[in-house]
């Protein structure tokens, strides 16, 4: 592949790099935030007459899933075009965050309280760290009614969204805010579809930009409030660059013909994410390194389980919070072979229930032992096997041709799948696909 940073379109003035190497710093100004930051009905208005006159939006999410037991949409960043007239440098991109949580975080989590740096009043470098409001529990002036976000939706709607790895993000906004989206572009397919092997949203923005994206904040707790000044210019970055990049992207695979390519591939992205994942409810108990697991002791495994979800839900933590999986093995281990294992974080009432849970799993009849559903696959034909092998000779010969990556060309359980049925081929691969194996159908 050849080296497109050279190109014209992708050739950055040393002015130009220098205004977006340090486009990030606008986000640490209280005053820039303020401007920002929507949690109001007022503030949300004045964001969808921005968004009404411009074709294309870029979004990223942030949720709370390492410190809440169902994750929840904390953030919705949002990245608009600049004005008719203005530059390609980033100078004059409109970046938002909408915040989905105003007027309605809940109490602090224990030893993680909402106002934690507020305590000493008088340290006012800590202070200094805090953005908007910060002295109320949300986003959202006293008074103030409820954020409706509907109204952004019905707008989103309408507009091409542009995201990196549009699936969780498409997940996350259709269970936070109901919203699926008709028409979107995914920087990482598009990365891909270029040939680039490194396609993480940092390596892209280093590449075209020359900008190193901080990663400090992604473990950080979205749902707290307020968020201090490092986490939001995080939240911000993220999205900040999605349409500079979008739009040299999409320049260079119309050089090479293949836009038709990335919008086959997003489409299907859209669709994937609008069907829900099922896991069998009976199924879900069995943890990483649980199957070696038999009879008694799978079955306090599971009790011990359903016993940790029940306090994670309970205190709305996560569940490795409360014991993690490497331990619940263990404990169910030692419980079956007549130790109590115990630990020191527990409280009386809950060493107490977990215990209970054990003992209960422990004087079941093996009649209700958990059984292990092997899943017998069947083996596949000669006749299945070769055409799998014709059909990767023509997947690697299409992706050294193209530069491609062969797995993103087909998986290789979709080349068995589809050698094995034919008539999946549809469901499993877009037309390009389809196209380089040479499947006319």
């Amino acid at each position: 592949m050849t080296n497109d940073e050279g190109s014209s379109t992708d050739r950055m003035t040393k002015q130009g790099f220098e205004a977006a190497r340090n486009t990030s710093d606008f986000v640490i100004s209280h005053s820039s935030l303020q401007s920002r930051l929507i949690a109001t009905d007022t503030g949300l208005a004045e964001l969808l007459a921005k968004i009404d006159p411009v074709d294309r939006v870029a979004i990223d999410t942030e949720a709370d899933s390492l410190h809440s037991y169902r994750e929840k949409l904390c953030l919705l960043q949002i990245s608009l075009p600049g004005v008719a007239g203005t530059d390609d440098r980033g100078l004059e991109r409109r970046d938002f965050i909408v915040d989905p949580l105003a007027d309605v975080a809940g109490p602090a989590s224990r030893g993680q309280p909402l106002q934690s740096q507020q305590r000493n009043r008088s340290d006012h470098a800590k202070r200094r760290g805090w953005a908007i409001q910060p002295v109320q529990r949300t986003g959202c002036p006293p008074g103030a009614p409820r954020i409706d976000l509907a109204p952004l939706t019905a707008a989103l709607k309408q507009k091409e969204i542009v995201l990196h790895g549009a699936d969780y993000d498409l997940r996350l906004l259709r269970r936070g805010l109901n919203f699926t989206a008709c028409r979107i572009f995914d920087t990482a397919i598009a990365a891909r579809l270029l040939g680039l092997r490194e396609f993480g949203l940092a390596a892209l923005v280093k590449r075209y930009f020359g900008v190193e994206l901080g990663k400090h904040s992604q473990k950080e707790n979205w749902g707290r409030r307020p968020l201090p000044g490092k986490m939001l210019a995080y939240a911000i970055n993220d999205v900040h660059y999605l349409l500079p990049l979008a739009d040299r992207l999409e320049t260079q695979l119309r050089e090479r013909g293949r836009i038709d390519w990335l919008r086959q591939s997003c489409q299907r992205a859209i669709e994937q994410a609008a069907v829900d994942r099922i896991r069998d409810e009976d199924e879900l108990w069995r943890i990483r390194g649980s199957a070696h697991l038999r009879d008694r002791p799978a079955a306090v495994l599971r009790a011990l389980w359903q016993w940790r979800e029940k306090e994670a839900e309970a205190v709305d933590r996560p569940p490795f919070h409360i014991l993690q999986n490497r331990e619940l093995l263990d404990a169910a281990i030692n419980f079956a072979e007549g130790e109590i294992p115990d630990y020191r974080h527990f409280s009386a009432r809950r060493r107490r229930a977990f215990q209970e849970a054990a003992q209960s799993a422990l004087e079941l009849p093996e009649s209700e032992w958990p059984v292990l559903r092997r899943r017998f696959g069947q083996r596949p034909s000669p006749d299945t096997i070769r055409r799998a092998e014709e059909l990767r000779h023509r997947r690697d010969r299409a992706a050294r041709e193209l530069d491609l990556e062969p797995a993103f060309v087909a998986p290789r359980s979709a080349l068995l799948a589809i050698a094995t049925d034919s008539s999946r081929a549809t469901s499993l691969l877009v037309p390009w696909q389809r196209q380089l194996l040479g499947m006319t159908a």
